[in-house]
């Protein structure tokens, strides 16, 4: 599927508990990132919480600011194929290594220039059933 190929732009990610409907925005109102999908079959996406931290002093981080850059983000790269309306990646670089060796299927839809990603329901970080709604636009140059 031609229109798959490129680079997009994050507009959304929402994550949403299954059995509550309940919402939430875990990258803030405004994230930021990027996913790049190639014809050779590699992937890279990147999502950051909008508002992140920054540290005064590199050289002078905390554990803790350390620990809430991690949780304001998510990386990870891969090969991908492509089945319907699903695509599968198989991780080779992440930044959580429990994402690294592991297979991440998603299914999406293309409306217009925007790519929207949902996973199906998997357990979240908080131990309940959620899902994920990414919406993303076609990056022109």
């Amino acid at each position: 599927m031609d229109e798959m190929y490129g680079t997009w732009r994050l507009l959304s990610f929402v994550r949403r508990d299954v059995d509550t409907g309940e919402e939430e925005d875990p990258y803030g109102k405004a994230p930021v990132g990027f996913l790049s999908l190639g014809r050779d079959g590699r992937m890279l996406a990147l999502i950051v919480r909008d508002k992140r931290p920054k540290p005064a002093d590199l050289t002078k981080i905390t554990t803790q600011e350390q620990l809430e850059l991690f949780k304001s983000m998510v990386a990870y790269g891969g090969s991908f194929k492509l089945d319907g309306n699903r695509f599968i990646t198989d991780v080779d670089i992440s930044w959580n290594e429990n994402w690294t060796g592991s297979r991440q299927p998603r299914n999406f839809k293309i409306e217009g220039d925007r790519l929207i990603i949902s996973v199906d329901p998997q357990l979240g970080p908080n131990g309940k059933r959620v899902t994920a709604l990414a919406t993303w636009q076609r990056v022109r140059y």
